[in-house]
């Protein structure tokens, strides 16, 4: 016959074996059991192997303290009238305060408090956005869509934290505009880049003339001064060839028309070198090439007969 002790084992082990998944369960890292006794809450599980009464204390939910992304699209109206959609992606977990007991705690107000926290957390920043864009035009959202965020996540961040939610951060990943905006902003910028490269080039082309007419009034400078100095240098070189010419006995006539002659050699010498006139009139004949000497005589002393009072007439 089978002793007491031996039944008593078997027993055991067959409500083990029947009741033993009621009985023991395990909690994952980075989670948490809330169990009820009797349908009222009666306990929070916390990571590891755990056991509770069968039939008579229940799990409830496993609540995850990871923290959750949620995306969703907001549309909204700014200050000037254009209808845009937000893109926005919330990070948010349960809040890991425990408080002074377990019905403080942030697993507990997450699951008793709201039936459904992701959705009203979507309605509260919903309704927070579509406070704050019409404050803005379509620039100014697109340039301080980072303070936007900011600003609506401290407001919701507190409405949520007394569910038992604590929101990590609350992003605009996305703009939206109509079609039509959409093009007629590229059509803005567009002209705005062709009127920059209109100005750069007129900038480019009004330096580029200003320098070139300060070189040129430069240039002229210089040319002016080298004429100048030449003329000078000319003058000094004629006073001084009349100066020696005059030393040697020769009349001042005489001296002015050799003067001329040799002038007159001395041009025709560098025109044959330089070369880069097509025409040149000259006499036929060499010999008549005094002919044309003359003529420069006659020429030179023509203003000087006519400044000369003609002679009284003689009385008989």
């Amino acid at each position: 016959m089978l002793s007491g002790f031996m039944i008593t084992r078997a027993i055991i082990v067959v409500f083990v074996l029947v009741f033993g998944k009621s009985i023991f369960f395990s909690v994952r890292q980075q989670e948490a059991v809330i169990i009820e006794r009797l349908g009222k809450f009666h306990r929070i599980a916390n990571p590891g192997w755990r056991a509770k009464i069968p039939f008579i204390d229940r799990n409830v939910t496993r609540v995850s303290l990871r923290t959750m992304k949620e995306g969703f699209s907001i549309d909204a109206k700014t200050s000037d009238n254009v209808t845009i959609v937000l893109q926005v992606s919330a990070q948010y977990h349960v809040d890991y305060n425990w408080g002074n007991a377990p019905e403080e705690s942030g697993i507990y107000r997450s699951y008793y408090m709201l039936a459904q926290p992701i959705e009203q957390m979507h309605d509260y920043l919903a309704d927070a956005l579509r406070s704050s864009i019409p404050n803005y035009t379509l620039d100014e959202v697109f340039e301080k869509k980072d303070n936007i965020a900011n600003d609506v996540n401290a407001t919701v961040s507190h409405t949520m934290a007394s569910y038992g939610w604590t929101l990590v951060s609350t992003l605009i990943t996305g703009i939206d505009l109509p079609a039509s905006v959409e093009q007629s902003m590229n059509d803005i910028n567009a002209a705005q880049r062709q009127q920059q490269a209109a100005q750069s080039l007129a900038n480019a082309a009004k330096i580029k003339r200003v320098t070139e007419a300060q070189a040129e009034a430069e240039a002229m400078e210089k040319t002016g001064n080298g004429i100048a100095a030449q003329r000078i240098a000319i003058a000094k070189g004629i006073k001084e060839s009349l100066d020696t010419i005059a030393s040697s006995g020769v009349s001042e006539q005489e001296a002015n028309e050799l003067f001329l002659y040799t002038q007159w050699t001395e041009m025709m010498t560098e025109f044959a070198k330089r070369g880069n006139a097509t025409t040149v009139v000259l006499p036929a004949d060499f010999q008549q090439s005094r002919s044309v000497f003359e003529q420069m005589l006659v020429a030179d002393r023509a203003p000087r007969q006519s400044a000369t009072p003609p002679s009284p007439p003689v009385q008989g």
